[in-house]
């Protein structure tokens, strides 16, 4: 690994949504400010933890962690206020601290030394939007997908081409100041996984820089992925892309009508 300059105490939340994580929340934190350290970030950590059976042990956890002295908390969700990891997202940003914000996934699935990397771009500010990228030279994924697994990623990927100029719209490994998210989270639908490709087109993010990731097995817990949530991600794309284009397509229908008229003023004469 390539030694980053350090960030000199530059401060920055970052966002963990969690739902029956409890087997990753100990290492994932150890492993995060370590990170923190060495680049010389001042980071929190907000696990956005949707309910479920482990939550009373997720909740033991971090208080056991935060008394160990590691800025890191958590925020239960209870199942009337709502579900999903995107929304969870969406609440976890709204009750960080800091005015840079990061999210990744507690599996350990995002390596937590690439942190620093990921935020780098936004902090410096290079970028008004950084993603944790499978897709680019020295990135990939460090163990063997499936045929399937692999088809699905990459179409899915295909598909929000025109939304988004990252390599990996897909990834849930980011970086936005707060400003960015500000300027369009009114708009943002929190429907779905892929909160980063929603955040992107919703807050209209133009400097979008992708930073080399690999991405790992599962340490623990179980994928959250379903056909369900393949189903939510085509009606997200179909919404992304009206919000993004329908300015056009509302200009080439007033310019048609306009031309329509025009001619039929023509033959009326």
């Amino acid at each position: 690994r390539t030694q980053q300059p350090a960030m000199g105490g530059q401060q920055l939340s970052v966002v963990v949504p969690t739902y029956n994580e409890v087997g990753n929340l100990a290492e994932l934190t150890r492993r995060l400010f370590a990170a923190a350290k060495e680049a010389e970030l001042d980071v929190e950590v907000l696990f956005a933890e949707d309910e479920s059976a482990a939550t009373a042990e997720s909740v033991r956890i971090v208080e056991e962690l935060a008394k160990e002295g590691f800025a890191v908390r958590m925020h239960v969700r209870r199942r009337a206020e709502g579900r999903g990891l995107s929304s969870a997202v969406l609440l976890g940003f709204s009750l960080a601290k800091h005015d840079t914000l990061l999210c990744m996934d507690a599996d350990l699935q995002h390596e937590p030394e690439a942190m620093p990397s990921v935020a780098r771009p936004v902090l410096s500010g290079e970028a008004d939007f950084a993603v944790g990228s499978r897709n680019v030279a020295d990135g990939g994924v460090g163990f063997e997908w499936s045929l399937l697994r692999t088809v699905v990623s990459k179409g899915a990927t295909l598909l929000a081409a025109p939304l988004s100029s990252s390599t990996d719209p897909m990834s849930g490994f980011f970086c936005l100041p707060r400003s960015t998210l500000d300027a369009g989270r009114r708009a943002c639908n929190p429907l779905g996984f892929k909160i980063a490709l929603e955040l992107m087109v919703r807050c209209r993010c133009e400097r979008i820089v992708d930073v080399p990731i690999t991405f790992r097995d599962r340490a623990s817990g179980e994928s959250k992925l379903t056909m369900r949530q393949n189903l939510e991600y085509l009606r997200q794309l179909v919404a992304l892309y009206w919000f993004a284009f329908a300015r056009y397509v509302v200009a080439v229908a007033v310019a048609l009508g306009a031309v329509a008229l025009y001619a039929t003023s023509r033959l009326a004469l």
